[in-house]
């Protein structure tokens, strides 16, 4: 007597998806590190702007050096920082020192240009900063 027994196994076997408590977990999760990234990153682009002013201040009074140079003289008040990008009638030698966008800070504003300076004896050179007005805690110059 031959008895083949057949059993069929259901417990045990899992389906091969994720259940929605298993997603909803792994979303969460995700917002979270994302959320995490974005206020990082806020930080950071913040001081990546502050980084490239001082270093554009320093181009541009590399450029004002290179003018004066040239020309026997700085840029007066009403020629301000566009002398460097395109020279002045009184200029006497006539060319440019500095490309448009080196005169630009940022947050689309061109650098400040005082002659004589308030800060510094000559001259002075300086970002209004994110609010773009004059004379706020956020002025950026170098030191």
């Amino acid at each position: 007597m031959n008895v083949t027994h057949t059993f069929t196994r259901t417990q045990g076997r899992r389906s091969s998806g994720f259940t929605l408590m298993e997603m909803m977990l792994v979303l969460g999760i995700i917002g979270i590190l994302l959320t995490v990234g974005v206020v990082t990153m806020t930080g950071v682009m913040e001081d990546a702007d502050r980084t490239k002013v001082k270093a554009d201040l320093r181009t541009i009074e590399t450029c004002l050096l290179r003018y004066r140079t040239a020309n026997l003289r700085i840029p007066t008040q009403s020629e301000g920082l566009e002398a460097l990008v395109t020279a002045p009638g009184s200029a006497k030698v006539k060319r440019q020192f500095l490309k448009e966008e080196g005169i630009m800070d940022p947050w689309g504003t061109t650098y400040q240009f005082r002659n004589p300076g308030k800060k510094n004896a000559n001259y002075d050179v300086f970002s209004m900063g994110p609010d773009k007005k004059e004379g706020t805690e956020d002025d950026i110059y170098i030191d």
